[in-house]
């Protein structure tokens, strides 16, 4: 390993790190990695195809699933090549910029799927409580701005801490502790007053996610109310398991995205396992779970991929 303060021009130089202890095996770790990856991108580009192709979902739930797919894709494409360069031993070297430009996509759309959950909450609200004027409300237009909003609040709030990390110096270790970049891990690397990135952070976070959840919260507590008040149990069940992806693709986010913070504010000195497997969690197990969750409990996506994937003459005469 090379003498991280010897040359200046090593000061834009970081170095990822696999599985330690495992070096010998990345090849065959990165296996399940392809799969997951695939997985995950596969099934959210056939939501989107089917969203986009089918007119008959062209409604304010599935622009929102819309959505929800393409954050996750953006969490996680962002760490693809440097995971893969470093498991197949290509590289495990990553240019400072190149450090902030791909935490700055995950921070991103970490905070934006968040918001998107929260609008599908509020769909969700709008669906049950006031069916009469679900159209009216949800415009397509309404989810359009919905949806710029969200990118932009995430984007505008992060671009502060990523402008502020470029004014570091790192002039000792280089080594992060994960296979992409993060911005806590960053930070513990600089030799600078870190106050602003850390409780600035911590602010974002609680009001982010802390708006985001209690606002998912508010809803589904309307919601409840509204569907407890439907006299028949059959159309109580039924309207609640309309809501049964959305509390799936709600824990699948924040119960490892709490976890990770956890992790790296509380259990600094556990082993580098516990960081690894959690960074990995937050990452590939929204883009691969939730398209599967909404394939299967969602009909017309299941009747969807089934046309997609079934020829259409095959379709027809077993009609």
């Amino acid at each position: 390993m090379a003498d991280f303060n010897s040359s200046s021009a090593l000061s834009t130089i970081f170095y990822l790190t696999g599985i330690p202890g495992y070096e010998s095996i990345h090849h065959w770790i990165s296996i399940p990695f392809c799969i997951f990856y695939l997985v995950g991108i596969v099934g959210n580009c056939i939501i989107l195809h089917i969203v986009r192709t089918d007119r008959s979902l062209h409604e304010p739930m599935y622009y929102f699933l819309a959505m929800l797919s393409l954050t996750d894709m953006g969490m996680s494409l962002p760490t693809l090549v440097s995971l893969f360069r470093l498991l197949w031993s290509i590289s495990r070297e990553i240019e400072f910029n190149t450090c902030v430009i791909q935490m700055f996509f995950i921070h991103t759309f970490s905070f934006t799927e968040s918001a998107v959950l929260l609008a599908m909450a509020f769909d969700r609200y709008v669906a049950i409580c006031h069916p009469l004027r679900y159209s009216t409300i949800l415009t397509p237009q309404r989810i359009a701005k919905i949806g710029v909003a969200a990118i932009l609040r995430s984007s505008l709030s992060i671009t502060p801490l990523m402008i502020r990390l470029t004014y570091f110096p790192f002039c000792h270790s280089h080594v992060l502790s994960h296979s992409y970049c993060l911005h806590q891990d960053m930070i513990r690397l600089a030799c600078a007053d870190i106050k602003f990135n850390v409780i600035y952070g911590l602010v974002l976070i609680i009001l982010l996610w802390g708006f985001d959840s209690l606002g998912i919260l508010v809803s589904y507590i309307f919601i409840l109310r509204s569907v407890l008040s439907i006299a028949s149990r059959k159309e109580r069940l039924k309207a609640l398991n309309t809501c049964a992806s959305h509390i799936c693709a709600v824990l699948i986010l924040y119960v490892p995205m709490i976890g990770l913070s956890l992790v790296h504010r509380f259990a600094k000195h556990a082993s580098p396992l516990v960081h690894i497997f959690m960074a990995h969690i937050y990452l590939l197990v929204p883009p691969v779970l939730n398209p599967i969750i909404y394939s299967v409990k969602t009909k017309q996506i299941r009747t969807g991929i089934i046309r997609l994937l079934v020829p259409k003459r095959i379709h027809s005469s077993w009609g």
